[in-house]
């Protein structure tokens, strides 16, 4: 199936039952156990910078972005992005953290996040604005390939300032200070 330009929207409370069905399609059961999951578990996303596109009125993919503190560097964790298997490869997810990362670039002085770490692969991520975090600079609360992970900065300089452990972050209130 295509979609020629997705419309992409925020995610909203009614969504969580079809974006939870959505994980389960995309990535099985097995997702609790990888370490981003770990990151976010517990920690609610950020609701202005997590979004959905449906297709004639289902939900066809979604992309979450979670705060998380990296060695007191604020940032965000994108994930989980997930279409729908008839709906791949037509620019669905692409097209989402492209929005999903603008947004969080527009929101920065409010938010004060000041990048988007994610685990992933750098074919497809880089071209979206995402490098390699230097080596041995992250350390995650569980094992995790070190090529696949991957900044893009918010702030110029921030990937620089990011070293140390990755923990869950907190959410702030939009407007208010760190």
């Amino acid at each position: 199936m295509s979609i020629q330009s997705p419309q992409i929207e925020l995610e909203s409370p009614g969504d969580d039952a079809d974006i939870e069905a959505l994980h389960e399609t995309a990535f099985g059961p097995g997702r609790f156990a990888r370490t981003a999951f770990r990151l976010r578990e517990g920690v609610p996303r950020d609701p202005a910078l997590s979004f959905v596109v449906r297709r004639d009125g289902g939900l066809v993919g979604s992309v979450r972005l979670t705060p998380i503190d990296i060695g007191g560097v604020s940032g965000l964790l994108l994930g989980p992005l997930a279409v729908l298997p008839a709906f791949k490869n037509n620019g669905i997810g692409k097209a989402l953290v492209r929005h999903a990362v603008a947004a969080a670039k527009v929101g920065m002085a409010a938010s004060g996040h000041r990048l988007v770490l994610l685990v992933g692969d750098e074919p497809y991520y880089g071209p979206l604005g995402f490098k390699r975090a230097r080596p041995g600079a992250l350390s995650l609360p569980g094992p995790v390939d070190p090529n696949r992970l991957l900044l893009a900065e918010l702030e110029e300089g921030a990937a620089d300032a990011a070293h140390g452990a990755v923990t869950s972050g907190r959410m702030l209130a939009r407007g208010s200070a760190a």
